[in-house]
C-alpha cells in the first residue's frame, strides 16, 4: 500500500458514478480522497470518506467544509440547473481557500462544429443541451486564476464494464439493433487512461485545458462494429443514423497542452484493452 499524501485533501464529486468512482479509486491510494454519492450503496455508506450528496437539494457548502479539499474534482451528473448553481458554489469556495478545480467537461462543447476537429484554444460552440452546458460551467471556471483550475475535455470514454459497453451487450442478448452512426469522426479513450492523466495532473500542478482524446481520429462505425466483434460472433443487427449527408466531427485533439508520450493513447489500445 502506497503512504498516502498528506500534502493534497481531494474532493470527487460524483465518486459514484462510473468515471467518478475510476478516479476516486485511483487517487484515494495516494492522497486524502474524499467522494460524494447520490444512491444509497452499503459500500459507500461504510466508507467515512463518503457523503450522500442530492445535487437538487443539498447543499455543497456543507460537505466542502468538512472535507477541506484542497483539490476538488467534478464528475457530476444530474439536472444541469441545480449542477450550475453547484459549480456556482465551489467556485466560491475555491476562491475564498484558494482550492483548485478539476472540472470534466466534453467534446460537445465544440458539438456545432461539424467540419473539423477542435483543439484547446479553439471557441467553444454547441448545438446541444449538454454542450452548451459544459460550456456556461467551463466559462465560469475561467473567470478564475489560472492556476486554480483545469478543465478536462474528453471524447467518449471506454473501460471493460463501462455504460456503453453494458448498453451494446444488452442490445445483442435483447437481439436488438446497436446504433452506429457512419458519419461521424471522433476520437476515443480509455478510463483508467482518463484517471492516469489527472492523478499526473494533480502531481505536477498542471493547469489549464486539456484535450484528453486519443492522438488519432475512427469512424464510429467501424469503431462500434469492432467492440461488437471482439464481445460476440453472431451476427448483430445495425441501426445506422445519418444527421447528415456529410462527415462531422466531434473529436478532441491534444495540441497545445500536451502530456507525456506514456499517458497519450490511441483508439488501437483502446480497442486491444476492450479484447481482454
Amino acid at each position: 500500500m502506497k503512504k498516502i499524501e498528506k500534502k493534497y485533501r481531494i474532493l470527487v464529486l460524483g465518486a459514484s458514478g462510473y468515471l467518478g468512482n475510476a478516479i476516486y479509486k485511483e487517487l484515494c491510494m495516494y492522497f486524502n480522497t474524499y467522494g460524494t454519492y447520490f444512491s444509497p450503496k452499503k459500500e459507500f455508506e461504510n466508507n467515512k470518506h463518503f457523503f450522500q450528496y442530492n445535487v437538487e437539494e443539498d447543499d455543497i457548502y456543507e460537505i466542502l467544509e468538512a472535507t477541506k479539499p484542497n483539490i476538488i474534482i467534478s464528475a457530476l451528473r444530474g439536472d444541469f440547473h441545480a449542477q450550475t448553481i453547484a459549480h456556482a458554489h465551489v467556485t466560491e469556495y475555491a476562491l475564498e481557500h484558494g482550492s483548485k478545480i478539476i472540472f470534466l467537461s466534453s467534446a460537445n462543447a465544440f458539438d456545432a462544429y461539424s467540419k473539423y476537429p477542435s483543439y484547446e484554444t479553439d471557441k467553444t460552440l454547441s448545438h446541444s443541451i449538454y454542450g452548451h452546458f459544459k460550456i456556461k460551467i467551463e466559462n465560469m471556471l475561467m473567470r478564475m486564476p489560472k492556476r486554480q483550475v483545469a478543465i478536462l475535455r474528453l471524447p467518449m470514454v471506454f473501460g471493460a464494464n463501462c455504460p456503453r459497453i453494458q448498453e451494446i451487450k444488452q442490445l445483442i442478448s435483447e437481439k436488438e439493433a446497436v446504433e452506429i452512426f457512419p458519419n461521424l469522426i471522433m476520437n476515443v479513450t480509455l478510463d483508467k487512461k482518463v484517471t492516469q492523466q489527472i492523478h499526473y495532473i494533480i502531481n505536477r500542478n498542471k493547469s489549464g485545458v486539456f484535450h484528453l482524446g486519443s492522438t488519432d481520429l475512427v469512424h464510429h462505425d467501424e469503431f462500434i462494429q469492432q467492440i461488437i466483434s471482439n464481445i460476440t460472433e453472431t451476427k448483430v443487427s445495425l441501426k445506422q443514423v445519418y444527421t447528415t449527408n456529410e462527415d462531422r466531427y466531434l473529436a478532441v485533439l491534444p495540441k497545445y497542452n500536451k502530456l507525456p508520450k506514456h499517458l497519450q493513447i490511441t483508439s488501437d489500445i483502446v480497442l486491444k484493452e476492450l479484447q481482454k
